[in-house]
């Protein structure tokens, strides 16, 4: 074996394959982008598959690469063994119609024997069931013995990115090292042990298409993808004898025992969780850095999930304070050399997982105490009720996957039928109103008119008018109709700008349009009311939007192009779209962000676009080809479809994007801009809202008429407004604190009357009209009065609910919470756990005597008649 680090042996992989031809590729983002892709890239390939379908052509025929990849799948036993991980990397060759079997068997030899040393005498083969070439090739070409080469079936030696879907496959072979009889009995991989035998690299040939219903067609050409597990070579060549133990991860198994003061391999059930927290550090660090936020949806919910697992394991062995900063750290720390790009985002990352994680502390802290509560009333062998782990789930954020690992390790399932029908109910609940009856229909039509007469030409970029001809004139709903021409200066709703309104007119009908979209990709539907005479198919028409709106409209969506460049620029790389609306009266921004804009931040965001604004640097809207755009730097946005040729903006000289909306012709032309709101609009996802143009001057003059009318109201100039107001709260707060004082007086005069009527010490009484916490003064009161031991007041205020407090004095005997928790429940409220005095709100007042009556018999008072 060539002993070797792990930079070593990324060096050594690229180095071979270059020398033999092939282009070293850099590795893609975690994020895959072609359709058929998975939700993570898991594979080498992944970035090649536009290559392996025919749908592009390679700018090169060979290519080697070493991958980042993330797969989840068996999330549940990472941990429990000492080979499964969820972030690995994938060193791959690749072969675009160049090469196929013989030539990828042979290279695969050479570098396994030459330059990473493994003994050939200890390599073995697998090849599928039928594929005789590959078997023909390892005996006769390589030389390995037949005995040596053994045939797996489907679930082994055929390949596919996801199993059953469609996508590129192949048969493949699989290369194993058989490490000797010390870790297994021998056998071969088919029959042998898996620690004894284990595999390194694995051959793929692809030459089939998965289509949807199952079958296998042909590629365009025959092509190699071929994986070697970083990590698994990484361990044959440093000589341990888990992955855990090599120069990559054992750093970070170093870390999770610096935290949690566990050491390895000193108790098992610590060695999951350390090798958990290990693991989990390299997908948090390199998911996060890749774009990917703590979310409840998609890829987001699954990060969140392994931040959730990480942290939990280290709650598990007692840490109680972030873990996640240093496993990131760490992470940087041994990988930032091979992707230097966790050096750059290292504060960033470190904040979303701290944020993420200081959110989740709470939550489990909370989740976890109700659960125990809830399994200590089970046995092992028993389920616990889908409705609970609903509960967790919908109230608490307690996730299933989280309730069912803990239940599991008392020996309790999780039903999750029930919890299924709890999910399936409240989305029934939440549901939108269906589509209106017709819809389909609709539909259907209008695809016919784009098979007919192909896409509607837009004219709105040059012309506010034109003329057209009327292909369709269709029943909506309400009493409107659609109307489809075969060009029109109308924008359809799309990239976030809402649609035209406007006119359209012909000889013997005028109709208003009140919006426009799409009917079908590329067929404009104009959504219409009929307000004179009719429209008929074939007529010629000007169709006019309404300019003063479009000119709104584009004012505030190039000004969203500023301020995403300007949130670019205050908070980091990381702010990427995520939504927006363009409307004429407002702008809606949408953005990926962990924390709430400070005042200061929002005033440099405008600072920075007017200061464009008043430069009124000329604004370029052009088509050009996807890769020209790609080469001047435009940002295009993951989940949008992009052609061949695309729609440029460069807004000044820094916001350069792809856009297909409309826009001004120079930025001065947008007028000033002015963020209105910012908030979160879910986890890690912020909005901004703001106006432009004519909005910010509006908004100035209703400003001032509302302080010149409290200025009025307080007699003051509008310069002595916010000292005036300051004094008044002043006033006011001086006469709550008086009026408070009475009201204590008051309580205090009422406390004797009511200690009159003490039974054994204790009061219980209804003292309506009054608040909470004037009953707890009240109360108090009571309770200080001579021979008095506990008290006990309800009240039914006025603006409803229960009020109840319970107070007694520390020597009294008495526990102030056990007084009302009966009656709590009974008025459908709950209590506080303090003995000597507990407040409880209910929502039943007409409970509030029966509560009483409990409070009376749980004191071992007499009932009152």
């Amino acid at each position: 074996m060539n002993r070797m680090t792990a930079n070593q042996l990324r060096r050594a992989w690229l180095d071979f394959f270059e020398e033999r031809g092939h282009t070293a590729v850099p590795s893609s983002g975690l994020i895959p982008h072609h359709p058929t892709a998975p939700l993570f890239t898991n594979a080498g390939m992944n970035q090649f598959v536009p290559y392996f379908l025919g749908e592009e052509t390679p700018p090169y025929r060979r290519a080697a690469s070493v991958q980042k990849c993330v797969r989840t799948g068996d999330i549940e036993i990472v941990g429990t063994t000492t080979r499964h991980l969820t972030f690995f990397e994938m060193l791959g060759n690749f072969s675009f119609g160049d090469y196929f079997k013989e030539g990828a068997i042979k290279l695969a030899w050479e570098l396994s024997t030459e330059v990473l040393g493994f003994d050939g005498d200890r390599i073995w083969a697998t090849v599928y069931l039928d594929d005789d070439e590959a078997e023909e090739i390892w005996h006769h070409t390589i030389g390995l013995p037949a005995e040596r080469v053994q045939r797996l079936g489907e679930a082994d030696n055929f390949w596919e990115m996801q199993k059953g879907q469609p996508g590129p496959c192949g048969p493949n072979t699989e290369l194993y090292y058989d490490r000797g009889p010390e870790y297994g009995p021998e056998g071969g991989p088919a029959n042998g042990g898996e620690e004894r035998y284990l595999e390194f690299w694995n051959l793929v040939f692809m030459q089939y298409n998965r289509q949807p219903d199952g079958s296998l067609t042909d590629l365009p050409s025959r092509n190699v993808d071929t994986g070697a597990g970083f990590d698994r070579n990484l361990a044959l060549l440093q000589g341990v004898d888990t992955v855990f133990e090599t120069d990559v991860l054992r750093p970070l198994l170093a870390c999770a025992e610096r935290l949690t003061g566990h050491r390895y391999a000193s108790d098992e059930r610590a060695d999951v969780s350390l090798r958990i927290m290990a693991d989990h550090a390299r997908t948090i660090t390199f998911l996060v850095s890749d774009g990917v936020f703590p979310s409840n949806e998609g890829r987001g919910y699954v990060l969140r999930r392994i931040i959730r697992r990480a942290v939990r394991h280290a709650y598990l062995l007692g840490v109680e304070g972030l873990v996640a900063p240093d496993l990131v750290d760490t992470t940087v720390e041994v990988m930032g050399e091979a992707y230097p790009e966790l050096v750059k985002n290292q504060g960033f990352v470190r904040d979303v997982v701290v944020h993420e994680e200081e959110r989740f502390r709470r939550t489990l802290e909370q989740g976890t105490t109700i659960l125990d509560a809830q399994l200590d009333q089970l046995g092992e062998g028993d389920v616990l009720p889908g409705s609970v782990a609903f509960v967790l789930h919908d109230t608490h954020g307690f996730p299933l996957e989280l309730t069912q690992e803990i239940a599991a390790e008392r020996g309790v399932t999780v039903d999750e039928e029930g919890f299924a029908a709890e999910m399936a109910e409240q989305r029934r609940r939440a549901k939108e109103a269906r589509k209106a009856e017709g819809a389909d229909e609709l539909a259907e039509r209008f695809s016919e008119l784009l098979e007919q007469f192909g896409p509607t030409e837009f004219t709105g970029r040059e012309e506010y008018e034109s003329k057209a001809r009327v292909l369709a004139v269709l029943d909506d709903a309400d009493g409107a109709v659609s109307i489809v021409l075969d060009r029109t200066p109308f924008y359809a709703e799309a990239g976030g700008q809402v649609g035209d309104t406007g006119t359209i007119v012909s000889e013997t009908g005028r109709a208003e349009v009140f919006d426009t979209v799409y009917g079908a990709p590329g067929l404009v539907r104009h959504r219409a009311r009929v307000v004179e005479g009719k429209l008929d198919p074939g007529q010629e028409v000007t169709a006019s939007i309404d300019g003063d709106r479009r000119d709104a409209i584009r004012r505030n969506h190039t000004a969203t192009h500023l301020l995403h460049w300007a949130l670019r620029e205050v908070l980091g790389d990381h702010v990427k779209q995520q939504g927006s609306l363009v409307a004429p009266d407002r702008l809606r921004f949408d953005f990926s962000h962990y924390e709430a804009l400070s005042a200061e931040e929002i005033a440099r965001v405008e600072d920075l676009v007017n200061r464009e604004v008043l430069a009124n640097h000329p604004v370029r809207h052009y088509e050009t080809t996807r890769e020209h755009a790609e080469q001047v730097g435009a940002i295009a946005f993951f989940g949008e479809k992009y052609g061949d040729i695309v729609r440029v903006l460069e807004a000044g000289p820094h916001s350069t994007e792809l856009c297909g909306g409309t826009h001004v012709r120079a930025l001065g032309d947008i007028g000033p801009i002015k963020i209105v709101s910012e908030g979160s609009i879910g986890s890690n996802i912020r909005r901004i809202e703001a106006i432009s143009g004519f909005g910010p001057i509006d908004r100035l003059r209703r400003e001032e008429a509302c302080i010149n009318r409290a200025a009025q109201l307080l007699g003051v100039a509008a310069d002595d407004l916010v000292e005036a107001v300051e004094r008044r709260v002043a006033e006011v707060k001086a006469l709550r604190d008086e009026l408070k004082a009475l009201k204590r007086q008051a309580a205090t005069g009422r406390a004797g009357e009511l200690a009159a009527t003490a039974v054994d010490g204790i009061v219980v009484a209804r003292v309506d009209g009054l608040d909470r916490d004037a009953v707890r003064d009240l109360a108090l009161a009571v309770r200080d009065q001579p021979g008095i031991r506990g008290v006990v007041l309800g009240s039914a205020p006025e603006g409803g609910g229960v009020a109840m407090v319970s107070a007694v004095r520390p020597d009294s005997g008495l526990h102030a919470s056990e007084l009302i928790a009966e009656a709590a429940r009974t008025i459908k409220g709950g209590a506080g756990k303090h003995a000597e005095l507990a407040v409880a709100g209910g929502k039943d007042p007409s409970a509030l005597d029966a509560a009483l009556a409990q409070v009376r018999a749980a004191a071992g008072l007499p009932t009152v008649p």
